[in-house]
């Protein structure tokens, strides 16, 4: 199943892969983290190493093999989250408050790998292999918007990227041509009222009466304003307010997670949003200011890299190892990088219940199979 060049390196990628896990850095922290990828990389041969961004990296490795000099980037995204690791683990985190919950020490040791590969089998293929060790996807704007706007992918031909998934078993490959990531966006709403005794209700203009409100109203946008053939989610994950049990506040905030697919649906539930909280806050005698951050865009799969990659995944792992899906609501900034060039971004099982396995990303107690590190490290490297 694995090349015998491949197959040597899984002790060293599972060791990069710990190392990262163990001292995690946040977006647009991840200092250390670039440190030890550059040093790696040093350490391989890449022809080249910048730095387009304060933190993440650029390397590129040139092929010596006679043929048309294409240019393909391989994207891996280095940033953990600020969430206190849960898991009894020797290279469990070191950093109160921050954990590689969502697999991206895996995607960088993955890259690891194939840089490795490639700078000792530069005879195997022509043109470029670049490869960006992004940070901060995890924190819009996020880090791919600058890595582009740095020059980062000028001249690729092609974008590559992948994310290990606890929905799928270990070596699974989940594949979709076309739209794959929705759009993820968020916004906040004040709603300012007028505080006073508990006692005195009719005194004040409650403002978190009317955030209530909004809280259940808003569930309305896509139960009654969205086509039921159109995926989305409107979820008010944030409420602040109050500051004693016997205080009606002056002031409520609410902060909500916006995902979707089109530009019509996504500007639909930006005005549906807006209509609601003003109704909602003038009928308690409150006002309500909504501020709207649009985050990252839709991924959209190139049918024709699909195709290639489906092709190699049977070949390589065999057809039964292959997961067609649908549309999935986490957001990607990995779609900064296709803009101007075809690309293609699959989802990689990790899932194993035996070894715990089996927890969803974001939660303290994620685990990944390591096994699917080798996996991912094979499929780059036959693309």
């Amino acid at each position: 199943m694995f090349d015998p060049e491949v197959r040597a390196l899984e002790p060293d990628v599972i060791a990069w892969r710990r190392h990262m896990h163990r001292f995690p850095e946040v977006s647009f922290e991840e200092t250390q983290t670039t440190r030890f990828l550059e040093e790696l990389l040093r350490r391989f041969g890449a022809d080249e190493i910048g730095r387009p961004a304060e933190t993440g990296l650029v390397a590129r490795v040139f092929g010596k093999k006679a043929g048309r000099p294409a240019v393909v980037a391989f994207r891996a995204d280095i940033d953990a989250l600020p969430m206190q690791e849960e898991n009894d683990l020797p290279y469990r985190s070191a950093h109160a408050g921050v954990m590689h919950a969502c697999g991206h020490d895996g995607h960088a040791a993955m890259l690891l790998g194939l840089a490795r590969l490639l700078c000792e089998q530069r005879e195997s293929f022509c043109g470029e292999a670049r490869l960006i060790f992004q940070h901060a996807e995890e924190l819009p704007p996020g880090g791919a918007a600058e890595l582009v706007r740095a020059g980062a992918l000028d001249g690729a031909e092609a974008a590559l990227g992948l994310h290990l998934s606890s929905n799928f078993d270990t070596g699974v490959f989940a594949l979709k041509r076309g739209v794959l990531t929705s759009n993820v966006d968020r916004f906040s709403v004040t709603v300012t009222g007028r505080g006073g005794h508990c006692a005195f209700p009719e005194q004040c203009a409650d403002p978190l009466l009317a955030a209530s409100g909004m809280v259940t109203a808003l569930q309305s946008i896509v139960s009654r304003r969205v086509p039921a053939t159109e995926p989305a989610v409107v979820s008010v994950c944030e409420f602040h307010a109050g500051t004693a049990y016997n205080i009606i506040p002056s002031e409520a905030r609410l902060n909500a997670s916006v995902r979707s697919f089109g530009a019509d649906t996504r500007r639909l539930i930006e005005r549906e949003a807006r209509r609601i909280c003003g109704g909602i806050a003038a009928a308690h005698g409150c006002t309500a200011d909504l501020e709207w951050h649009e985050g990252y865009p839709s991924v959209v799969n190139d049918a024709r890299l699909a195709d290639e990659a489906e092709r190699l995944v049977a070949v390589r792992f065999g057809a039964e190892r292959i997961r067609p899906i649908g549309v999935i609501l986490p957001g990607e900034d990995f779609s900064y990088m296709l803009d101007g060039r075809p690309g293609f971004f699959v989802e990689l099982g990790a899932r194993n219940a035996a070894l715990l396995c089996d927890q969803p990303h974001h939660n303290p107690r994620y685990r990944m199979d390591e096994a699917a590190l080798l996996c991912g490290v094979q499929y780059q490297y036959d693309f």
